[in-house]
Order: structure tokens, then sequence, then C-alpha cells
């Protein structure tokens, strides 16, 4: 991940000219990642799909696909984007904007992160204390490599499910619930 430019605001983020590259503000400091890779593609969409047929069956929100902006904090300002996430109705509508068409100005209910072969676990600790910080209820890490994913909750333990274990909704978004293999 490289920084390139620093004190730059929500704002300025939004209004970048499109250049193909993933970019997030953290802190006023824009930084630039590289692309992910088919494997990354394969589990988002794996993860985003069983999701949303569930959200959506059901009426519970929306699931956003990565590349969205949730602004997590302002002055100075932290825009993070997840690969997926859920986002209850209840969230959209105490929000007063729907889904807006810009960067989403709070955290999700629950932020996907898919462990890229590129990032440092300070990284990915540093990505799910922002969205439980922000207000996010759960952060679902997906491991690809480890074949895991790792549920963060405020206040509670991490807790590692493996490949024959259920990842479920809990209270976040009820009756969801897949095997892990499912994602990998």
């Amino acid at each position: 991940m490289a920084t390139t430019q620093s004190n730059m605001t929500a704002d300025d983020l939004w209004r970048l000219p499109e250049d193909h590259l993933r970019h997030e503000l953290i802190r006023g400091q824009l930084t630039t990642m590289p692309l992910n890779s088919g494997e990354h593609g394969e589990i988002a969409m794996n993860v985003g799909v069983a999701l949303s047929q569930h959200v959506r069956s059901r009426g519970l929100g929306a699931v956003l696909a990565g590349g969205c902006g949730f602004i997590l904090a302002r002055n100075p300002d932290t825009v993070r984007t997840s690969d997926i996430s859920f986002i209850s109705k209840e969230r959209i509508a105490a929000g007063g904007i729907g889904i807006p068409e810009g960067f989403v100005p709070y955290a999700p209910d629950i932020a996907v992160e898919i462990v890229s072969h590129d990032e440092s676990q300070v990284e990915i600790q540093e990505r799910i204390e922002q969205w439980l910080q922000a207000g996010a209820a759960i952060v679902w890490v997906v491991n690809p490599r480890g074949r895991t994913v790792t549920v963060h909750r405020s206040g509670r333990d991490p807790r590692i499910l493996r490949e024959n274990d259920v990842l479920d909704g809990e209270d976040v978004c009820p009756g969801f619930s897949v095997r892990v293999a499912e994602f990998l």
C-alpha cells in the first residue's frame, strides 16, 4: 500500500478523476492499493451472493460490493472500502438518506475483509479496529490461505471458524448461516 498525498478530505477523494486504481483515505492520507487477485474476486463473489440472497429474500437491508466507500472518521477523514458490506434496513433508515450516491457516511453493520496476499497482519488489524470503532457490529476476516473466517466484535475475543464450521449472522443478520467452505 503506497501513500501518495496527505491532508485530503472525503470530498477530495470523491472528486478524484477515475484512474482505475483502488484508493482509500486513512486519517487524511490517500493510499493506493494494488488490484485484487482472481482468487480474491471469486471469494468476494461467493460471500456477496450468499449474503445478498439471504438479505434480499428477507428484506433485511442492503449488501454492497467491494469498492464502495464508507466514511469512518472526520477531521482527519478516513474512507475505507470493504470487500462486501451488509447494512441493515434500520441503519439505512436512521441515516435518513437511503444508500447515497456518494460515500456512505457511516459504517456498515457487517464488513467483510478478504485477506490479500500482500497485506500484513498489522494492516488487517488496523482495518478491523477502524470498522469496529466506527460502529460496525461485526467484521468477518476471510483468510484464503488459512481457509478460515475470523469473526470480530467489539468487546469480544475473535472467533476463528474453519472450513467445516458454520458462519452465522448472529443478531446482526438474523437467519444467515453458511459453511465456511462455501466461501473458499
